[in-house]
């Protein structure tokens, strides 16, 4: 399986990645490794790291940050910011992330910006980190509830994507992580669609070929468009409500709250909806897009109560501009069109098809 390079780093898979990570060691020299975790994969991936790379001549610190998207913030990049700095990091210091998108989220962040930058690397553990979080270079934490407000783009040294991580992790982590499979879908073309919807996660080979489909799918919009001022925009499509709709169940219970994948494939449906009202989505590629999503994560109940401070959270989505909410929305499976706006009425209208499915 062949590598993909990016603007300014690369993208290696399976059986070449500790290789690559060894000879990359190997080149720089660093002076220490930091590895970030959280609390599982300190348990379940970090012992298998370990024994697949070289540090023989290199001195390695692993830090520990709690688990979960709740951990995303401030208190905890200064936490590891202030353990950087105890055990002596240095600008020839690199950092390897190991875990899911929270941690390559606040892991490339904190390297980012320490000492003014730090070599780092992602080894994302989840489905949703290695075909998300591993290309494109964003890094950052949630600012309270709203969802990746504070960061910065910058590209790592390399990413390794080993989907023999994908064992240790629970199912529905697994299908959260397929919901941006299903996005990658809609908005790059209707073959590709069709393939994504049917997938075999009892074949392990046939999953790690289609991360490695979207990974180039993404790594081809985000080449064109490293900052997000046009065509990286189509990434968005589902996150304008999704993200909204993640950030309410956050800031509501916690210990309850929707995973990301999961609030992204209720966002997907109620941006299909406005696609079909706005502008040309057919009706059939509506309820097929809704059957795919609802048939693989159910539905959540979303009372009007609810509706009403999902939309108040609108205003803060990063796509706006001039004070109006921005869409990615669906011309048609796999045509995309940017920055759309919709009234407030149609989108509790979204809201009212979502519950009727």
């Amino acid at each position: 399986m062949h590598s993909i390079e990016t603007n300014n780093s690369i993208v290696h898979f399976n059986q070449k990645v500790y290789n690559e990570l060894n000879n990359y060691l190997k080149k720089t020299q660093p002076s220490k490794v930091f590895i970030l975790t959280d609390t599982n994969t300190h348990h379940h991936c970090l012992p298998y790291f370990l024994t697949q790379i070289d540090y023989s001549d290199t001195l390695i610190e692993v830090m520990e940050m709690p688990y979960g998207e709740s951990h995303k913030t401030l208190e905890i990049c200064l936490g590891v910011w202030e353990a950087l700095s105890e055990y002596l990091a240095d600008r020839n210091s690199l950092m390897i992330n190991l875990g899911g998108g929270v941690v390559t989220d606040l892991g490339g962040f904190v390297a980012s910006t320490y000492l003014r930058g730090l070599s780092y690397i992602n080894v994302p553990t989840s489905l949703l980190a290695m075909v998300d979080a591993s290309v494109g270079g964003k890094t950052g934490i949630d600012l309270g509830h709203l969802k990746n407000h504070i960061g910065v783009i910058n590209e790592g040294s390399m990413v390794l994507i080993d989907a023999h991580y994908l064992k240790t992790l629970p199912e529905r982590e697994v299908i959260s992580g397929y919901a941006e499979i299903l996005k990658h879908g809609l908005i790059s073309s209707l073959d590709y669609w069709e393939t994504v919807k049917q997938i075999n996660f009892d074949n392990f080979e046939s999953l790690a070929d289609i991360i490695h489909q979207s990974v180039k799918i993404k790594q081809s919009i985000v080449s064109e468009d490293i900052n997000e001022a046009g065509l990286r925009k189509i990434l968005n499509f589902g996150h304008t409500l999704g993200h909204a709709v993640e950030s309410y169940f956050l800031n509501r219970d916690e210990d309850n709250a929707l995973l990301h994948g999961e609030a992204i494939a209720i966002g997907m449906i109620l941006e299909s909806f406005l696609s079909h009202h706005t502008v040309s989505l057919s009706e059939d590629a509506l309820y097929d897009i809704s059957n795919v999503l609802i048939s693989t994560y159910g539905k959540t109940s979303l009372p009007k109560a609810a509706q009403n401070e999902i939309v108040k959270l609108l205003i803060h989505d990063k796509k706006n501009s001039h004070g109006k909410i921005q869409f990615v929305l669906l011309q048609d499976i796999g045509q995309p069109i940017l920055d759309q706006t919709v009234s407030d009425p149609l989108i509790y209208d979204a809201f009212d098809y979502y519950n009727s499915l």
